[in-house]
């Protein structure tokens, strides 16, 4: 599902235009990266939790070459979906 598609479903169960529900959802997602670039965790209860994580410095090997190379530090965001929303789609798929 897209973005325009997501819009589109929110704003038939809603009842909104779909111009107001493109500005909420995107409103939203920029709140979102706002926050993890201020390494806050945003958890949405019921759905799932978005944080950043810390990856160490590793080795890895450049797949064009195969030469040794070093991977940097760095901070990756990370998303853990809730149990809730797990078992659901679990059940949806397993039907």
């Amino acid at each position: 599902m897209h973005k325009k598609e997501l819009v589109d479903a929110v704003a038939q169960e809603t009842g909104l235009t779909k111009k107001d529900v493109d500005k909420a959802i995107s409103a939203t997602l920029e709140c979102i990266v706002d926050a993890m670039c201020r390494n806050e965790k945003v958890s949405l209860v019921g759905f799932g939790t978005f944080e950043n994580r810390f990856r160490n410095e590793r080795e890895g090997r450049n797949p064009a070459t195969g030469e040794p190379m070093t991977i940097p530090a760095a901070y990756v965001p990370s998303f853990k979906i809730s149990k809730t929303v797990r078992e659901k789609v679990s059940g949806c798929l397993s039907e």
